[in-house]
């Protein structure tokens, strides 16, 4: 134990930066260390994070600050600070777009390689939405902020709020996403009109998406279709598997070799349902990842030799494209308004147009 404890100033901060929580250590919880006995209080925060609140005096023992690995005792009164997290908001952002069409009801737009959709814990500004909101001239929204209309917005606010409490991502307009390392075409709803009519033909599988991705290896039959329910991956949280239909939802990509090189080759991928990483997923299962998909086996060698020389190559090639080599480069759909049906189509990046003319140059 150190200095004494003055409840008034303790207060004052915690009016600036939080609430105060006072607890009491029960009959059974003594004798576990300080910051472990804590961090059932922060299950979003490493124990390193709570060691710093403690070592910046933002705990209390009894009055007094108390050390990481003071061991609690039975009847311990702690009072600590509860960060509030700043609620979930997307707000508008100057940032560049590339709109491929516009009119009253939708935008259809050319996502960039390594820009996250909607914010969402980890990425609160940045994102395709704000840029969005910019464009559009649109307002703020909070996740909290049940009251927001379309017409103040900006966009659709159709799913544009929370689900849940522990899934706390803003996205208005959103009506479909592509992964942060995945470029190319998505469709944005203006209004709850249009988002309702675009949304029903994803649903209904009628919307065309096809993708541009190189991939390890040949696929054999060169062209087909890959079914296999899709769920989290029992051994690896952060990555999604394919899994027994029962643990999954149903997921069906289809195929077709356009380009063969001696250890790769360049695919098209067109979803008939949409899952979360569907076609990396998909394309791993059939041991041909997408080449450079850090998550799913591609930034491996995983054909041909595996000599030195060899691994360098492909490893300056990760370092030029590190992302999966995977562009949506196709979209159609009929429009919500009209009935007209469009189709959109846009070149694969310059950063994969390389990566490709490399290895044609050096392993074709």
């Amino acid at each position: 134990m150190s200095e004494s404890f003055d409840e008034s100033d303790y207060e004052a901060d915690v009016q600036r930066e939080g609430r105060a929580v006072e607890v009491v250590v029960a009959d059974d919880e003594g004798g576990a260390r300080l910051d472990k006995y804590l961090t059932q209080f922060y299950p979003e925060s490493s124990r390193t994070k709570v060691q710093r609140s403690i070592k910046k005096g933002h705990v209390k023992v009894n009055g007094r600050d108390a050390s990481k690995s003071y061991r609690v005792e039975a009847g311990d009164v702690i009072v600590f600070r509860l960060i509030r997290k700043p609620p979930m908001e997307a707000t508008p952002e100057d940032i560049p777009l590339d709109v491929v069409y516009e009119d009253d009801d939708l935008l259809v737009v050319n996502k960039p390689a390594g820009m996250v959709v909607h914010p969402a814990p980890g990425h609160r500004s940045g994102t395709l939405v704000n840029a969005l909101l910019h464009h559009v001239g649109g307002d703020s929204v909070a996740a909290d902020d049940e009251d927001a209309e379309e017409a103040e917005v900006g966009l659709s606010m159709i799913n544009a709020l929370p689900e849940r409490p522990d899934h706390p991502v803003v996205r208005p307009g959103i009506v479909h996403r592509l992964d942060k390392g995945t470029s190319g075409l998505l469709v944005v709803a203006k209004h709850d009109r249009a988002h309702r009519a675009l949304a029903a033909q994803f649903k209904e599988h009628s919307t065309e998406r096809r993708y541009r991705a190189i991939v390890w290896g040949q696929f054999d039959p060169r062209e087909g279709t890959i079914t296999g329910a899709i769920g989290r991956d029992p051994h690896h949280r952060q990555r999604m598997a394919v899994v027994d239909p029962g643990r999954g939802k149903h997921a069906v990509t289809h195929y077709r070799t356009i380009e063969e090189q001696s250890y790769t080759s360049v695919v098209e991928f067109e979803l008939e349902t949409g899952r979360t990483h569907q076609i990396r997923v998909h394309a791993a299962e059939e041991n041909h990842p997408v080449l450079g998909d850090p998550k799913y086996g591609g930034q491996a060698v995983r054909y041909g030799t595996q000599g030195g020389k060899r691994r360098t190559f492909y490893e300056r090639l990760f370092e030029r494209m590190p992302r999966p080599a995977l562009h949506a480069y196709r979209l159609g759909f009929e429009h919500p308004a009209s009935g007209e049906h469009m189709a959109f189509e846009v070149d694969v990046p310059d950063d994969m147009q390389f990566v490709l003319e490399r290895i044609r140059t050096v392993e074709g």
